[in-house]
């Protein structure tokens, strides 16, 4: 699928993976619509192409208004990447008691319901736009994370979030196949983002000696160049990329 002259939405758009996958559109020819928070769109790079929106992907309310901007504009909607998320971490048990449900919560609510949310309403607005030849609409990436699969020691909410994201990716491209809309999911291992800035050289190099290869830590830039290949590469749907460098990930 072209992705010139189409309109896409970026969740988590204002820095880390969604920053990168905005940018990689952008420079593509995509008119981008990068929703994140306030506080991160504040502090947000300048990018031709990309227009940051304020939005929360656990309010609905204003999240379909969100998509009515991005759908609006004078190039079809076609293109959805799902950024937005969080990763705290606790037991189910520690010397602090049990895990805090609320915690719990909030975490499958930001990055599996938040997923859901912006998937739904972009779906929408997608299958309201004109088919291209082979009947296709547009596509849906959506990032899971390797912790789906092999989740560490205190990641039991983040792994049950992203485990969630990759169960959705088959019976989404399922549901949306009638309307030309394909899915995707990318399950990126450890990714040099913002997350990683305040941790020591020797962590950093620590975490990419576990990588089989290459034996560093992945690039944002990575992903939004397979967001980009995704996108372009008209027969992937319904599955789950891996971008980790073989890496699997240890108890802790």
């Amino acid at each position: 699928m072209q992705i010139k002259d189409t309109a896409a939405i970026v969740t988590g758009g204002a820095s880390g993976l969604g920053g990168a996958a905005a940018k990689a559109l952008a420079a593509k020819g995509a008119r981008v619509f990068a929703f994140d928070l306030a506080a991160s769109i504040e502090k947000a790079e300048e990018i031709e192409g990309v227009t940051y929106v304020e939005a929360d992907v656990t309010d609905g309310a204003a999240l379909r208004t969100a998509v009515d901007q991005a759908s609006s504009s004078d190039v079809p909607l076609r293109i959805v990447v799902n950024c937005a998320g969080i990763g705290p971490s606790a037991r189910i048990l520690s010397k602090n008691g049990t895990h805090d449900l609320d915690l719990f919560q909030k975490v499958v609510n930001i990055n599996l319901v938040g997923t859901f949310n912006v998937m739904t309403l972009a779906a929408e607005a997608i299958a309201n736009t004109e088919p291209l030849e082979d009947g296709q609409r547009g596509v849906v990436i959506n990032t899971a994370s390797v912790a789906a699969i092999e989740g560490q020691i205190g990641q039991i909410a983040y792994s049950a979030s992203k485990g969630g994201v990759v169960g959705m990716t088959v019976p989404a491209a399922r549901d949306l196949a009638s309307q030309g809309i394909r899915v995707m999911t990318i399950a990126p291992g450890i990714i040099d983002t913002p997350m990683l800035a305040t941790v020591s050289d020797e962590f950093r190099a620590g975490l990419a000696s576990g990588v089989p290869f290459p034996k560093r830590l992945g690039r944002p830039d990575e992903y939004g160049q397979l967001a980009v290949d995704i996108v372009e590469h008209d027969y992937l749907n319904g599955d789950v990329i891996r971008l980790d460098g073989s890496l699997r990930m240890a108890p802790r």
